[in-house]
């Protein structure tokens, strides 16, 4: 993750419920120096949503990034669980969502 870029602005995220554990998070953002920091957002997102629904991982399934008019959007997909699932692209919800809070990136 890291610090974000000077002068970003988070615009907002929606979730939506997939499936029982399989969440699509759609976020917004100006000033992102790329398609990281919009997957950086969408990650401290997904920590915290993880945390608010009672679990302590998630799982990356895919981000897809874009932008124009300089609004970058992420679209991301997430599985969440109580334990730590297989894979290589895992999160430990509460350590995500405290880096997110030392970089100054929003979680919601």
């Amino acid at each position: 993750m890291g610090l974000p870029p000077q002068g970003a602005r988070w615009l907002g995220a929606q979730t939506r419920l997939l499936d029982d554990d399989l969440v699509n998070f759609l976020v917004e953002m100006r000033g992102a120096r790329g398609p990281a920091d919009v997957e950086a957002y969408a990650e401290c997102v997904a920590a915290q949503y993880t945390l608010i629904r009672g679990f302590g991982f998630a799982r990356l399934v895919r981000t897809n990034v874009n932008e124009e008019g300089g609004v970058w959007r992420g679209d991301a997909v997430y599985t969440v669980s109580p334990a730590l699932p297989p894979g290589a692209r895992t999160i430990d919800a509460e350590v995500v969502v405290a880096r997110c809070g030392e970089d100054g990136i929003p979680t919601v």
